[in-house]
């Protein structure tokens, strides 16, 4: 289910980029940690099917309708004649002790009609030939967007406790005129890294084509050179601004040449020239960074004319796309399972779904101030945010119909009744359950656990534990079953210890002392 779910995101995210963005085979397939091959694979599904972008509506987030509209049960058909797969034939060659020979003989063994050796080993030369060598890299104006982090940290400290506390410093770098942005985040976490792209963008006033991240952990959700997933809420970001992410690969500083070189400016001409300053607030800090990175990008080429400035507004400015109207609203993305109670726990709250999709799989969006959960791509329920702990947000109409007849009254009377046939307090304690929650049925197990005690230790045990749970102020289930495991219904009451005095003894004075 997973796997599928995320197969559709990422046919959605190569229609995009191709539609939308303009990326080439190779971008794309950067892009969404998969091979140019596949790419060209989703995009020829599409056109088979008659998609283009943007999609039917009924396409957008149903993942279901989207795979049996690019995936069809296939039509019987001749099997062509074999042909090599000359990606396999490559790595096998690398392999000790294996030759062209051997493997088109096993070639042969799996298609007795297939190609001669000479032709074989011909083909797959030319397709040798054509594999990739070290390119150098051309940028072109107002297109990619390096973003780093630096790794050397700068200190802050607290001003009350004197604590020194290290904050990161993030560098970004346009591809063409190397024009700088740096700030200081207290973490490299994912809401100071979005939120370093957010002002990023607005420093530059504009927006890139391709985002060139290293393998962040914020940014990268599984760095892997076959397959990186970019993560849930980066990639929101990026189709908000509608950019490519095309991560670098790891341990390969040459695809992000740019970042490592505006770090490397960044450390000198930045942290170092802060060293020997103190700094009680990162406001404080950021204020004199930005000062300092006038100054770096002012300052002139050595074997250029101009400067990163003067190239930015002459070559990259012109070519970047303007912003959005709104800026990216931060929000988290989190991999959640429905409950039995069809229910899901975000921070400590519950918040509910239909009960059909009980025990299911979700993804859960979180933003300041509200909860969205989607099933498949399909958002299935939305709820406001809520601080409180161990409560629960119920939509009635997620319930299914026994649940619902509850809320409306049928089976808390009857708890009612029952609680009032043991005995007045026993009443008090279930009126109490079944009103501290917005939905009674959220209490339904409780109070049943408190009546059935009275079957377990007997109605007047239970009456006298209720008592004392009142007095006590706690009129719950588990202080309730503490009582009668421990016996102490059954202790009489703590009389007031000066009730026992005798009111008149020899060493009391009595009011007429004071006269």
């Amino acid at each position: 289910m997973a796997n599928i779910r995320l197969t559709m995101r990422k046919i959605r995210e190569v229609l995009r980029l191709h539609f939308e963005c303009n990326r080439t085979h190779r971008e794309i397939a950067q892009a969404i940690g998969t091979s140019t091959a596949t790419v060209w694979q989703y995009l020829h599904r599409a056109k088979l099917a008659g998609l283009d972008w943007p999609l039917p509506v009924q396409l957008v987030s149903d993942d279901a309708a989207l795979e049996a509209k690019l995936y069809p049960p296939p039509v019987p058909r001749a099997l062509p004649r074999g042909m090599p797969d000359w990606p396999k034939v490559h790595r096998e060659l690398g392999k000790p002790g294996v030759t062209l020979d051997l493997l088109w003989q096993e070639y042969r063994a799996q298609h007795a009609d297939g190609f001669g050796y000479s032709w074989f080993c011909k083909t797959y030369q030319e397709w040798a030939e054509r594999l990739p060598v070290t390119l150098r890299q051309t940028h072109v104006p107002g297109q990619k967007l390096f973003v780093d982090y630096s790794g050397k940290k700068f200190a802050i400290v607290n001003p009350d406790t004197g604590e020194i506390r290290e904050a990161e410093l993030f560098v970004a770098a346009l591809g063409v005129s190397g024009y700088t942005f740096a700030e200081l985040t207290w973490t490299q976490q994912l809401p100071d890294w979005i939120g370093s792209h957010v002002r990023a963008f607005a420093f530059y006033g504009g927006l890139v084509e391709v985002l060139v991240p290293d393998n962040l952990k914020s940014g990268v959700h599984k760095a892997n050179f076959y397959d990186p997933d970019i993560n849930l809420t980066y990639q929101e970001m990026a189709t908000h601004y509608s950019v490519a992410v095309i991560p670098a690969r790891s341990r390969k500083p040459r695809d992000k040449a740019k970042a490592e070189l505006s770090v490397l400016l960044a450390q000198r001409w930045i942290l170092a020239k802060l060293r020997n300053e103190r700094f009680f607030s990162l406001d404080a800090a950021n204020q004199a960074v930005a000062a300092l990175l006038v100054e770096l990008n002012s300052r002139p080429f050595k074997k250029l004319p101009g400067c990163r400035r003067s190239v930015f507004d002459e070559i990259d400015r012109p070519a970047l796309r303007p912003l959005p109207d709104r800026p990216y609203q931060y929000a988290e993305w989190i991999v959640a399972r429905v409950g039995p109670d069809y229910h899901v726990e975000v921070d400590q709250h519950y918040y509910s779904v239909s009960y059909r999709y009980a025990r299911e799989q979700v993804d859960v969006r979180v933003t300041a101030n509200t909860v969205e959960i989607f099933h498949r791509g399909q958002r299935i329920a939305a709820h406001g945010k809520s601080a409180r702990r161990r409560f629960h947000s119920t939509i009635d109409a997620h319930m299914p119909p026994e649940h619902q007849a509850v809320v409306k009254g049928c089976d808390p009377q009857r708890l009612r009744n029952w609680a009032v046939d043991i005995g007045p307090h026993t009443a008090a304690v279930i009126q109490h359950l079944l009103g501290a929650r917005k939905h009674p049925q959220q209490a339904y197990r409780a109070c049943l656990g408190v009546l059935r005690m009275g079957k377990d230790y007997g109605r007047d045990r239970l009456e006298a534990a209720c008592r004392r749970a009142i007095d006590l102020k706690a009129p719950n289930y588990k202080f309730i079953a503490s009582t009668l495991k421990n016996g102490l219904d059954r202790e009489p009451e703590a009389a007031a210890a000066q009730a026992d005095l005798p009111l008149v003894h020899a060493n009391v004075r009595g009011p007429s002392y004071y006269h």
